[in-house]
């Protein structure tokens, strides 16, 4: 689909091209060149001249913008939250992002937008980050090639805005200026016709230079590879459109089925131009509040609830007989249901998370992988939200600190340095069984070498010669006896009486124990 040169590729990749350039071109013909869906539902017939409304759109009425419009003093609070958390915008995205997805959920004030959008998408810290790089863009005279084909569609973008009335007018230059900086920037990718509408609602909040960057944030964090020359990125997701379509509205996927009708016929346009050229200006500003904040998951809920909203039913179903009838039901889905609360409900409460989406690509790129050997995309380009871009963007500062930035404006990570986390409580037991395991160890060894000590001195003692003891007679019964006296025939005397030899003591006596 881009207008420029293409690099070479096989058969398969140039007629996926071609059906993508061809569902492109055939959604802008539904659309006259001098006027866009987006532009034009703000118009009910012919309308009196120079009346806007409060977008800028021409034919709007008084009674038409006070319609489903907040009151004033719940606007004038929106508006002091805003102004509070930009003004300490690296504090409110590093610690309270839920409380920003929340407020952008509910609608940024239009007086706030100029300021949030570029906060939100990182368009402001790139800008910030190259002091005059788009003056230099500006100034450069690029490829005539890339400038003609600009020129050609720049009428096509919003001309019912008295922003883009006039080819010379300050919005058409302005835009002209802004595609063809990018076309410098970016030389590879050039230029896509579904970025005009995209950096034409930009230039309606905001000077060209934020404009710029912030749809090259839109061009390379939130959709990398929607806007190349390949264009991968766009079948990759119509592919996973089609997997979330089968789980949260089988009716619908099966009736799209049947009858042929492929994603590349109604999502690209809807996912290339960020829905600006299809639902009502009102519902596309919230839609990019949400966008913004939340990532592509936005555009994949905004555009099952359309499908649900148009063929999610029997009755509805029953006058589509065909693809023709199938892609005009698309089209004409009700007005009151695509009023911006009641619609951006319905997209708030579809059960499509971050992780369906990332699910769901991982597996259709592997399917992608397997038929075209040479899909190169790569999931890993692109950033879920907003948070994610503020986290890279605060790491890219770290490791560069001071490219671009005033010094005053800097928010650098500082670096820190602490005591090691607390252990967890399973670690902090196995810890304490360890440490009274060493002290039982330590106290058996104490009580080892108390034992060994006690050996040796009880072997030291039993070395030394015993001395003599004194019997213990105590409790002990003595059997005495009289030697027997010799015969006078052995002793040689005279024999001795036995009286007396019993009234003598003994020489000696003999015990017994």
């Amino acid at each position: 689909m881009a207008s420029g040169p293409m690099s070479s590729a096989d058969s398969s990749s140039l007629s996926t091209l071609e059906e993508l350039s061809d569902a492109f071109d055939s959604a802008l013909g539904h659309h006259d060149d001098s006027s866009s869906l987006g532009s034009d539902s703000e118009l009910n017939g012919a309308a009196p001249y120079r009346q806007t409304d409060r977008y800028g759109f021409l034919g709007g009425s008084g009674a038409q913008e006070s319609l489903g419009q907040p009151p004033v003093e719940l606007i004038r609070r929106r508006e002091a939250k805003w102004l509070e958390m930009t003004s300490h915008w690296e504090k409110a995205m590093a610690r309270r992002y839920k409380k920003v997805k929340v407020l952008c959920r509910k609608g940024i004030p239009s007086s706030m937008r100029a300021r949030c959008w570029p906060l939100l998408c990182g368009g402001q810290a790139l800008m910030d980050r190259n002091k005059g790089k788009y003056e230099e863009l500006e100034q450069s005279p690029g490829d005539p090639q890339w400038l003609e084909t600009i020129e050609k569609d720049i009428h096509r973008q919003f001309p019912f805005h008295e922003m883009f009335l006039s080819p010379e007018g300050h919005g058409q230059r302005g835009l002209l200026q802004l595609l063809k900086a990018y076309t410098v920037y970016r030389p590879r990718e050039g230029y896509c016709q579904a970025q005009g509408p995209v950096a034409a609602l930009l230039l309606m909040h905001m000077p060209p230079e934020q404009a710029f960057w912030c749809l090259v944030q839109i061009s390379e964090r939130y959709l990398p590879g929607y806007y190349s020359p390949e264009m991968e990125a766009v079948l990759l997701d119509s592919e996973v459109f089609v997997a979330l379509l089968h789980r949260v509205c089988p009716k619908a996927y099966k009736h799209l089925k049947n009858h042929s009708v492929g994603p590349l016929l109604y999502v690209t346009e809807w996912f290339l131009c960020l829905y600006s050229r299809t639902l009502p200006f009102p519902t596309v500003l919230r839609i990019w509040d949400a966008f913004l904040s939340e990532g592509v998951k936005v555009l994949f809920r905004v555009g099952l609830v359309l499908v649900r909203l148009a063929l999610g039913s029997s009755e509805k179903l029953r006058d589509c007989t065909g693809v023709v009838e199938t892609l005009e039901k698309l089209r004409s889905i009700p007005a009151h249901l695509l009023q911006e609360d009641t619609f951006m409900a319905e997209v708030h409460d579809m059960a499509v998370s971050d992780r369906d989406v990332e699910r769901e690509c991982r597996g259709q790129l592997a399917k992608l992988r397997k038929a075209r050997p040479d899909f190169s995309y790569s999931l890993e380009q692109r950033l879920p939200n907003a948070k994610a871009i503020f986290d890279a963007q605060q790491l890219e500062e770290a490791q560069e600190p001071g490219k671009g930035r005033h010094p005053a404006a800097a928010f650098l990570i500082p670096e820190i340095v602490v005591d090691p986390p607390p252990s967890a409580p399973k670690e902090q037991r196995r810890l304490e069984r360890e440490r009274l395991k060493e002290q039982r160890r330590q106290e058996q060894e104490r009580r080892k070498q108390e034992q060994e000590r006690r050996k040796q001195e009880e072997a030291a003692r039993k070395k030394k010669p015993p001395g003599r003891k004194k019997p213990d007679t105590r409790g002990k019964t003595f059997h005495v006896a009289q030697r027997p006296m010799l015969s006078q025939a052995q002793g040689g005397g005279e024999e001795a009486e036995p009286g007396s030899a019993k009234r003598n003591s003994a020489p000696y006596l003999d015990t017994y124990f």
